[in-house]
């Protein structure tokens, strides 16, 4: 049989019925479900460092176990020295299994890590179902080596569901296991 990560089981078992029983879904189709996750990170600096791109993209490749890739810029900013197609940043984008197993560690060991911890925040909703999430240092993630940091920066964290409000979108993530914020 075919390994399927826990938080999936847990989707299929569990969630879609707190779902369905919350919101009064009529097909099992009408429940919302993670479509991807995507990690970006800007690295301003690289603009007059080069090597600091590789140093972003070796990290977002660590911590996802997926191939990190460099984005470059789409117009000039003469006051950032900055040059059309230079790059200035790294993502990834996690979907399927990889999606699954990277939100797992989030939840149970790169948030809890997080200094002064108390939830994370519930006003990181667009609008339209998906979540952003900022997390300030890189360094929360037990897959990265302090030793081998040259900087600690953060990253951006963007949750894209197939909710078609908010608060289907929280509802879903809070049954995921994201602990957010008791107001």
């Amino acid at each position: 049989m075919a390994y399927t990560p826990r938080l999936k089981e847990e989707y299929k078992s569990k969630v879609i019925a707190a779902l369905t029983d919350e919101f009064g879904y009529q097909n099992v189709m009408q429940v919302p479900k993670l479509q991807k996750i995507v990690l970006s990170r800007g690295v301003g600096a690289a603009v007059a460092d080069k090597k600091l791109i590789d140093h972003a993209v070796d990290e977002l490749t660590t911590i996802t176990g997926q191939k990190a890739i460099a984005t470059i810029s789409k117009k000039d900013v003469a006051s950032f020295k900055l040059r059309k197609g230079m790059p200035i940043g790294a993502k990834v984008t996690l979907r399927g299994e990889r999606m699954y197993e990277f939100l797992d560690r989030l939840i149970t060991s790169a948030l809890p890590r997080v200094r002064d911890f108390n939830g994370i925040k519930a006003t990181g909703f667009d609008g339209r179902g998906n979540y952003n999430l900022g997390i300030t240092e890189q360094i929360i993630f037990p897959e990265i080596d302090i030793d081998k940091v040259n900087k600690i920066s953060g990253m951006d964290i963007t949750f894209v569901t197939t909710a078609e409000t908010d608060k289907e979108a929280k509802s879903l993530l809070t049954q995921l296991g994201l602990p957010f914020q008791k107001n």
